[in-house]
């Protein structure tokens, strides 16, 4: 079943929504390449094809496919991600379920030893962003780019 373009029914939340989007990727600081990594890390936690496929794509353009195809386990291969990447991503991962984790403080100490408190929340922002995108894109079946 085709589903409704949830940004031409809904203009003006589209605006807001890219507009936050917008703040991330230009406004934040944080590393181009972190964003992506972390916009793919919750698609993947929310199923989300079209994000997956779109943060694939861009992440495919500055990092290894092998890397890329290993972000869902990025906990089992430490030697393919820094210190930094892992904190973010484990932070993604405790932001994203935070109805199972609560956002424990383990994981909020390990996200401030690498990230400053600005970034912190730049980050923190990131994921909720994304997390958005991913509550619109999933349930409208937003179309991917990939073919058989």
């Amino acid at each position: 079943m085709t589903r409704m373009n949830w940004s031409e029914v809904a203009p003006e939340g589209a605006k807001a929504l890219f507009a936050v989007h917008q703040y991330v990727t230009k406004g934040t600081g944080l590393p181009e390449e972190l964003i992506h990594l972390i916009f793919l890390r919750v698609s993947q936690i929310n199923g989300c094809a079209h994000c997956i496929d779109m943060h694939s794509r861009d992440l495919r353009k500055t990092m290894s496919v092998d890397k890329v195809l290993l972000v869902p386990v990025w906990d089992e291969v430490p030697h393919l991600f820094s210190e930094q990447e892992r904190a973010a991503l484990a932070w993604a991962e405790e932001v994203t379920l935070v109805s199972e984790t609560h956002a424990s403080d383990e994981a909020y100490a390990a996200a401030s030893a690498f990230f400053s408190p600005k970034e912190l929340v730049d980050l923190t922002i990131t994921i909720a962003a994304m997390n958005a995108f991913n509550r619109l894109g999933s349930p409208f079946r937003l179309p991917v780019k990939a073919t058989v």
